[in-house]
């Protein structure tokens, strides 16, 4: 059953995706810089170590899964 950082967390994401795609549809930002912040944003999380480091595991694998299904930018 999700708690409430679940929530949280949830509504994080789906403001953050909207808003790499507003910032990509009025060209604020290219799709290349975009896919750039998610990479850097997702390498933060691979490298860190110890005790958390398999939930940072995992929020590194639903970034890269982000850049892999081009949720953040309008592909035409």
């Amino acid at each position: 059953m999700p708690d409430q950082n679940d929530h949280a967390g949830l509504a994080a994401l789906s403001i953050c995706e909207a808003l790499l795609l507003a910032m990509n549809d009025h060209k604020l930002l290219p799709e290349h810089e975009i896919i750039g912040v998610l990479r850097d944003a997702a390498t933060t999380h691979e490298n860190v170590t110890g005790p958390e480091a398999e939930m940072h595991q995992a929020v590194a694998a639903l970034i890269n899964g982000i850049i892999a299904g081009g949720n953040s930018v309008r592909r035409p």
